[in-house]
């Protein structure tokens, strides 16, 4: 279907759109104290439904990005009771974080005796087996950060671990997976690819910054 970039209104951002944007990035990543600043400079009113279990989340992600995996699997299970029963795939991961806290201390005993007992069981299922032969093989290395699968042990990962445990407590709380300002550069990126094959570079779609803050 062709689009004439004619009919395109022209985008218009009010400060309200900015700050809620701005709000919920901040409430996203468990910013409390800059939260706190930003309702008060703003004169936003407090959005005590998203603010209510911002610092049991902070806590959760604090200890899964400092290497205490398990403290985090504890707190979530609180949190959300069947999150990670539900969610295998997320579980592994965190599970996953431990294994690698014990390898990097060189626990090695430790370590295999973990995945004995606590990885093991995810084999059951195809999905699962490379990603544990590839744990595994961290054992084989005297020094694993210089093993063919050194990214396991990198904070990136932990990182993307992380925000996989973000986004899924606060989906299990019927929230946003992703920050306003996450979803709209997203949104953004899709409209230029699709202008840019289409209609070359002439030209945006009219969108609503509001559609995003309510989806």
């Amino acid at each position: 279907m062709d689009v004439d970039p004619r009919n395109y209104e022209q985008i218009a951002i009010n400060d309200n759109d900015v700050h809620n944007i701005v709000l919920s990035y901040l409430v996203h990543n468990c910013f409390k104290e800059t939260v706190d600043s930003f309702i008060s400079c703003t004169g936003m009113n407090q959005p005590a439904d998203c603010l209510e279990d911002m610092e049991k989340r902070k806590k959760i992600l604090h200890f899964a990005l400092e290497g205490n995996a398990l403290k985090a699997i504890e707190l979530t299970e609180q949190l959300t009771h069947d999150l990670l029963e539900k969610n295998m795939d997320l579980h592994l991961d965190l599970l996953s974080l431990h294994f690698v806290e014990l390898v990097c201390s060189r626990k090695c005993t430790e370590a295999l005796e973990f995945a004995q007992t606590k990885l093991t069981p995810f084999g059951k299922l195809q999905k699962y087996v490379q990603k544990l032969e590839d744990f595994m093989a961290l054992l084989a290395y005297e020094e694993p950060e210089k093993s063919p699968m050194f990214h396991l042990l990198s904070l990136e990962y932990r990182q993307q671990v992380v925000d996989s445990l973000n986004r899924a407590i606060l989906a299990h709380a019927n929230r946003p997976s992703y920050a306003a300002m996450e979803r709209l550069v997203q949104q953004t990126t899709a409209v230029k690819q699709c202008l840019s094959e289409e209609l070359g570079k002439d030209g945006l779609p009219s969108f609503s910054l509001k559609d995003f803050l309510k989806s």
